[in-house]
């Protein structure tokens, strides 16, 4: 009988874990996920904010998870992808069938 009580006290501990994995973890990982994403869809032209604050326009990405980001005229400043909070504005991917 003491095997079958000790088992029983620990039944509200996992409650506690699995309500806390799905509330918590599980929103997070797929937040994560998300903005993984959109980090790796960046491209030329897309409007963004960085999360210092900066809004402006991607004028190059480079391979080495950075971009150049466009502030206003003639005023680039280099930012690491990942610091990239929210896409304001997506442009259309460029096609490869020649304009007649």
């Amino acid at each position: 009988m003491e095997g079958g009580s000790a088992f029983a006290q620990f039944i509200p501990l996992i409650l506690i874990f699995a309500i806390m994995y799905f509330l918590l973890i599980r929103p997070q990982q797929r937040k994560l996920k998300a903005h993984r994403a959109m980090v790796e869809n960046l491209r030329r032209g897309d409007q963004v904010i960085t999360q210092g604050g900066l809004i402006g326009k991607v004028s190059k990405v480079k391979d080495d998870d950075e971009i150049e980001v466009e502030l206003a005229a003639n005023i680039k400043v280099r930012v690491v992808k990942s610091t990239v909070a929210q896409v304001i504005s997506k442009t259309e991917p460029a096609s490869d069938a020649p304009k007649a």
